[in-house]
């Protein structure tokens, strides 16, 4: 397994690339599709839109969300197509981290007319404090 940086060094060229040559305004599918095509070309493995179960006390909910990508089962990619991104979109991807216990996520937005505003690196360092039963993700 390739160490995250280099992972996500891969993901953030690869986007640069396919802004660049795409332009920005396509749907969020496309350039999911053409990321996940060109990262398992290189060698990673890619889920795409994979659904994640929540336990809450002793209900489960399966395929409660999806993550657009999972790249060699460590980078969680949130990929959007919008004007500008606002705080939700990170909030969001927190989240996801948070439940899936990844450690480390992109939110790329090809919508902008530059992806270098477009791209946010979260890390996930959070440390459950409420107890066992309460917990979403255990």
């Amino acid at each position: 397994m390739q160490d995250i940086d280099v992972v996500s060094g891969d993901v953030l060229n690869l986007s640069l690339r396919v802004h660049r040559d795409l332009g920005p305004g396509l749907l969020e599918s496309v350039y999911e599709t053409i990321l996940a095509g060109k990262l398992i070309q290189m060698g990673y493995k890619v889920d795409r839109q994979k659904p994640i179960d929540i336990q809450f006390e002793d209900m489960r909910f399966e395929a409660a969300f999806r993550i657009d990508l999972l790249v060699d089962d460590q980078l969680l990619v949130e990929i959007k197509s919008v004007e500008r991104l606002n705080a939700a979109h990170g909030k969001q991807l927190l989240t996801n981290l948070r439940l899936t216990g990844q450690a480390v996520g992109l939110l790329i937005n090809f919508g902008g007319a530059t992806l270098k505003e477009g791209v946010r690196r979260i890390v996930n360092d959070h440390k459950p404090s409420a107890s066992s039963r309460l917990r979403v993700n255990q």
